[in-house]
Order: structure tokens, then C-alpha cells, then sequence
């Protein structure tokens, strides 16, 4: 895995809607990554899966928290190099063949507002909650807890006054739009390695 002499082969989990596979896939065809999507994983039937099919893409329905043995069965099935966090709201099991190859994005500027819980809506309300007066989106390595593994990248936005949860939202997207092709670009090009947390 992870010859740079290839395409790099991403498998996508996602739970929603599709807009960061939707980003994904379209940064793909822009030629700004030089990749493909094997395989799209999803926690349940969502608007996200159709949107996958209509693409073309392997998709395949995995409810609740999918077994280690298993995913790993099926990332090799489709021959998948990295594993990319879209939106998928469960505690990933990380196959040991694919440690370091696991990544994520956070609506927020991480250790901030992460952890269990902590995702969409209620990332945006707890800035506001806070008066933050800056925020952003953080991409970074999954490890066996949610949101704490290493830093790849962040984006920074301003809150502004009188945002809401949805208008902060909006404009936190726009940094995760350019965030996350720009990570996955560094990692296929072996910029951005994965380091483990010293115990």
C-alpha cells in the first residue's frame, strides 16, 4: 500500500449527506489528486450512499461499529490504500495493516470542541457558546479515540458577529473544502506521515 507510483486508492466512510465525498470526488476529477475512489462505506442507507451510486462508486451498507477483521477484509477486497473519514459518526476499529492510513476532518480547531459527540451543529453552537472569535476546520490522523490523533492541517475562519450555528457552518465548509484535498494530496505524496501519541 501507498506506492506513489500508482493512483491512490481511497475508500470513503461516510453517514449523511455526501458533501465531503461530493468534494472529494470533484477535487478528483479536477485532477488536483491524483486518486480514485474504490469503495464508499456507510453507517446506514443515507442521502450520502445514493449519491455515491449515482457517481458510479462501490457502495456497501455497514450498520453500527464495523468489527476490525472485518473491515480489513474489505479494504483488501478493493484493494484501498487510505481510509478517509467523511462525515462517518462511528468509533472506527482500525485494522493494524491500515494504522496511519486512517484520516479525518473536524469542524473545528482541534483540541477545541472534539470528542465523543462533538460533531456538525454542536461543534458550531459550542464556539458560539464559547466566544471564540476565531474558527476552523482540523484534519488529522484517526487513532482509537475520537478526535486526538496527530495534526496533518488546519484552516482558520473568523466568527463574526451575529453568526449562527448554520451561517459559521457555511463558512467553516469553505475552509474544509480546501483542507481536505490539500491534506490527502500531502499524504499521497508522503508529506504528512503519521507519528503515534508517546505513552
Amino acid at each position: 500500500m501507498g506506492d506513489t507510483s500508482k493512483s491512490s486508492r481511497l475508500a470513503i466512510l461516510i453517514s449523511g449527506g455526501g458533501r465531503t465525498l461530493t468534494n472529494i470526488a470533484d477535487a478528483i476529477e479536477r485532477r488536483e489528486l491524483d486518486a480514485s475512489i474504490a469503495l464508499v462505506i456507510a453507517s446506514a442507507e443515507c442521502p450520502g450512499a445514493t449519491l455515491a451510486r449515482e457517481r458510479g462508486f462501490p457502495v456497501e451498507i455497514i450498520p453500527g461499529v464495523i468489527f476490525r477483521d472485518v473491515l480489513d477484509a474489505r479494504l483488501h477486497a478493493h484493494r484501498v490504500d487510505w481510509i478517509i473519514l467523511a462525515g462517518y459518526l462511528k468509533l472506527l476499529n482500525i485494522p493494524a495493516s491500515y494504522r496511519g492510513r486512517v484520516f479525518n476532518i473536524h469542524p473545528a480547531l482541534l483540541p477545541k470542541f472534539g470528542g465523543h459527540g462533538m460533531y456538525g451543529r454542536k461543534v458550531h453552537e459550542a464556539v458560539l457558546a464559547a466566544g471564540e472569535k476565531e474558527t476552523g476546520c482540523t484534519v488529522h490522523f484517526c487513532d482509537d479515540e475520537f478526535d486526538t490523533g496527530p495534526i496533518i492541517l488546519q484552516r482558520k475562519c473568523q466568527v463574526l458577529p451575529g453568526d449562527t450555528p448554520e451561517t459559521l457552518a457555511a463558512r467553516v465548509f469553505e475552509e474544509e473544502k480546501r483542507a481536505y484535498p490539500d491534506a490527502i494530496a500531502r499524504l499521497i505524496a508522503g508529506t504528512a506521515r503519521f507519528e503515534p501519541r508517546q505513552t
